[in-house]
């Protein structure tokens, strides 16, 4: 069964850290481009961060300069590193995957990626 699930989530403060882990199972991510997104209440769902299966990345306005994305094949995970939380940086996180090969390109669209995990609370609070 082809499943991604998140974890890592939590509450922080502002100004604070927080690591997301996306783990697969059920397929390996070697020749899958794995993206994170956000969705925040009453907000549209918005793309974070890319990584392609040749590590090509690629960030959205939001993230860049604060997050960093970065995969373990042998673990079988991608990670996305937040630094410097912002309260406007609570949603619900999600990672999605599309098989791309050795295509270093990152879909843009959420409906471009075929496998999500559930989701993974982040809350940035005083």
């Amino acid at each position: 069964q082809v499943q991604l699930v998140e974890s890592g989530g939590g509450l922080v403060q502002p100004g604070g850290s927080l690591g997301l882990s996306c783990t697969a199972s059920g397929f390996t991510l070697d020749y899958y481009t794995i993206a994170w997104f956000r969705q925040a209440p009453g907000k549209e769902r918005e793309g974070v961060s890319c990584i392609s299966s040749s590590d090509g990345v690629s960030y959205y306005d939001a993230a860049k300069g604060r997050f960093t994305i970065a995969r373990d094949n042998a673990k079988n995970t991608v990670y996305l590193q937040m630094n410097r939380l912002k309260p406007e940086d609570t949603a619900d996180y999600y990672c999605a995957a599309v098989e791309m090969g050795r295509d270093d390109s990152c879909p843009k669209e959420a409906f471009e990626y075929d496998y999500w995990g559930q989701g993974t609370q982040v809350t940035v609070s005083s």
